[in-house]
């Protein structure tokens, strides 16, 4: 494969600094701007759980739409325009219908940005540059999100909750120009979708993901951990908020700071590990970092706390954020549905979040912040017993072809090494 071009690289960098806001939302200056109309922790939780079940049935076929399409750069375009709308509607109408619709709105968007900027970065890059470009793909998008947290809480702080919504759409605007500056020629659509280059053969079937048995490991961790992560952040923000210990837009935006800025380190360090074992064993410390990261919440709820509890959610997250697309596209190598697989683990991770602001919420409501944050770190202590107990598949998967996947690439490659 050719090298990729510099202004293709600068300008998928960028689009990943901007794109945080399409990916995840304004997360937790939702909650408290609701909380500043009036809306209590349980229907808080609710809408978001809306959002969130939207985002569960959309992620495996938005996957699949961009491993079959060549017009990647239209569809982040799309998922930025759903930001933009998203925004719009909060803005106008604090009405729990239009709330919630605005979360579904979200919710597509982040379902299709995520395969479809990782297909992008595939295709121009190769598997072989993948591990690399993800790393700093996910340093870039972190910062972006210590940059748009910091200017939320500024602008929040100075002119009130509603300019974290317009500092949204400005950041959706400014990924839809960087996607389209990247050169539709730069773009090898075959290997974006995870067909080696000499690969002659046909896609893999849909049961190439079901019968890959790290795939299928990961998915159930990941239920566990989002099930447990999803919620803590909006709920730490709402506890303290509550206990009138922080100006919320301050307070929100310090939470995601600290978190972010681990991300970056968290980030830039996986990139130099290389090995599937490094990629188990970063995978094992994230989950690990969870159930710590509860019981630290649920005893210490304060401005000073948020330091330890958000500096875990960096580890966790950020070491996901590279080690989860760089596990399943090693894992689905030559199947040609690296983004279907993506969008599945999302699929699965995204139902366990979906199920966490509702329960943690109403667990708020009736029995107090520190029971929930207990409660979410102890489902969330699952997906370590899964990863440590079944993980080993993961370790004994061969580096480069999936399980499942067409027997006949392996037979192409073969031949090409022998060749040369």
């Amino acid at each position: 494969m050719n090298a990729p071009s510099p202004r293709a690289l600068r300008a998928l960098e960028a689009l990943n600094f901007f794109m945080a806001d399409i990916a995840a939302g304004v997360g937790p200056f939702l909650g408290v701007f609701l909380l500043a109309h009036g809306w209590r922790s349980g229907w808080i939780g609710t809408v978001m759980t809306v959002g969130g079940l939207a985002g569960v049935f959309a992620t495996a076929p938005g996957g699949a739409l961009i491993d079959a399409t060549s017009q990647k750069r239209l569809f982040i375009a799309l998922s930025g325009l759903c930001t933009i709308a998203a925004s719009a509607t909060v803005l106008i109408s604090q009405n729990v219908f239009l709330v919630s619709t605005s979360q579904i709105a979200t919710a597509l968007a982040g379902a299709v940005i995520v395969p479809a900027v990782t297909a992008v970065t595939l295709g121009v890059v190769g598997q072989g540059g993948f591990n690399r470009q993800m790393g700093r793909n996910q340093a870039y998008n972190h910062a972006g999100n210590v940059a748009g947290a910091a200017l939320s809480g500024y602008l929040g702080w100075k002119f009130g909750l509603d300019a974290v919504f317009y500092l949204a759409a400005v950041f959706a605007l400014l990924s839809i120009a960087c996607a389209y500056a990247i050169p539709e020629t730069a773009i090898n659509h075959r290997v974006a979708r995870g067909l080696a280059e000499e690969q002659e053969d046909g896609v893999s079937g849909f049961g190439t993901l079901i019968k890959n048995r790290p795939l299928v490991v990961l998915a159930a961790a990941l239920v566990f951990f989002h099930f447990g992560n999803a919620a803590m952040l909006p709920l730490y923000g709402l506890a303290v908020v509550a206990a009138k210990k922080g100006n919320p837009a301050a307070f929100t935006a310090e939470t995601i700071v600290i978190a972010q800025t681990v991300m970056i380190a968290a980030s830039l360090a996986l990139m130099r590990v290389r090995s599937r074992r490094g990629l188990w064993v970063a995978l094992l410390i994230s989950f690990a970092s969870l159930p710590v990261r509860g019981l630290i919440a649920a005893f210490f709820i304060g401005p000073w706390g948020v330091y330890p509890v958000q500096a875990l959610d960096g580890i966790g997250a950020g070491l996901q954020s590279v080690a989860i697309p760089a596990l399943v596209a090693k894992v689905l190598h030559g199947t040609g549905r690296v983004n279907v697989g993506i969008g599945a683990v999302m699929t699965m991770q995204g139902a366990g979040a979906a199920l966490s602001p509702a329960f943690g919420g109403w667990l708020a409501q009736a029995e107090g912040y520190p029971v929930a944050f207990l409660a979410l770190g102890g489902v969330s202590a699952v997906s370590l017993a899964l990863w440590v107990g079944f993980g080993g598949v993961v370790r004994e998967t061969a580096p480069v072809r999936a399980r499942g996947a067409n027997p006949a690439s392996a037979e192409i490659r073969a031949k090409t090494r022998r060749a040369g």
